[in-house]
């Protein structure tokens, strides 16, 4: 593997290993080229930055054969487009390497269109003084993965490419342990399950994810079990296998058990309505308690908790039997 410096690009040359035959060309370059991630990778080849001779390669799942000679351009990091701001955090954990983030509910992790500024990038700029991983791209340098806008809790944040690399392969291997407490409509019988699907964009509301057959969409598991009965509702502890986009809040409700308060896969109305108005409480009741995870660079096992916000444990008390 050679890195040779282009004007704004560095332009990597590997050639395949014969452990690649078989493999996803994005699979296949995340081998050759550890320090940068297989997103990343896949995002370079659907964007025509690697080619094989003259040839354009396109397609991150178009299998290799192994041996193959490619080149890979990548452009050299560019200034954030987002800017620093100084935002308050709550910050339960940090070295020279990572840094473990409680998030507020109503917080967006990262610029997208209708959250220009005022986000947890915003944040972390202005926090780490420019020490953030560039391998997230532009829009979201040091995140490595996210909760969404009105889901509070937990959630690492890499300083460092390293960390970034390292903690991105935990998530690859679901090795990372995440623990979400929710508040579901009903009571989930039996009162511990594994759910298993492939989720998607829907159709119908590409705002939403939605269950699909195989093998469309992505592999998702949630394992759950109930910890606290409540009025027409229960606490329940859910555990990810995987991380896709929204993947608790479609599972509870695939199953006939959505969170109260949410407004995309929940019940609007019903009996929880008046307590939820009453209580201003205009979220999903979904909390990420627990994240552990192996130091990328340290080693070491790190394990980290976040109690319950006070409007969900406001919520909880409401319901409580």
């Amino acid at each position: 593997m050679a890195g040779l410096m282009t004007g704004a690009a560095t332009v990597e040359s590997v050639t395949l290993g014969a452990e690649a035959r078989g493999l996803r060309l994005d699979r296949a370059l995340a081998l050759a080229l550890p320090t940068l991630s297989r997103e990343r990778l896949k995002a370079l080849v659907s964007s025509g930055q690697v080619a094989a001779g003259e040839r354009l390669l396109r397609d991150p799942a178009m299998k290799v054969k192994g041996g193959e000679a490619l080149r890979i351009t990548v452009p050299v990091p560019v200034a954030a487009e987002a800017v620093a701001q100084d935002i308050s955090l709550t910050i339960i954990f940090e070295d020279e390497h990572l840094l473990v983030v409680d998030k507020p509910a109503g917080l967006v992790v990262h610029p997208a269109a209708g959250n220009l500024d005022g986000t947890l990038v915003n944040a972390l700029l202005h926090h780490c003084a420019g020490r953030l991983s560039g391998i997230g791209g532009v829009a979201r340098p040091g995140i490595v993965h996210r909760i969404d806008k009105d889901t509070s809790g937990l959630l690492v944040v890499a300083k460092t490419d390293p960390a970034h690399v390292g903690l991105s392969a935990q998530f690859a291997r679901h090795s990372i342990v995440r623990r979400y407490l929710a508040v579901v409509a009903g009571t989930p019988v039996p009162p511990a399950g594994r759910i298993e699907t492939h989720l998607a964009r829907s159709a119908a509301n590409r705002q939403k994810v939605a269950v699909v057959a195989a093998p469309a969409g992505k592999h998702a598991v949630t394992h759950y079990r109930n910890l606290t009965p409540l009025k027409v509702a229960t606490l329940v502890e859910c555990r990810l296998e995987t991380g896709r986009t929204h993947q608790v809040r479609v599972h509870m409700a695939h199953i006939g058990h959505p969170l109260v308060g949410d407004p995309a896969y929940g019940r609007r109305l019903g009996q929880h309505a008046a307590i939820l108005s009453e209580l201003g409480f205009a979220r999903q009741a979904l909390h990420a308690e627990t994240l552990g995870f192996e130091h990328p660079v340290h080693k070491q096992k790190l394990s980290f908790e976040s109690p319950l916000p006070a409007d969900i444990q406001e919520l909880v008390s409401r319901l409580t039997l």
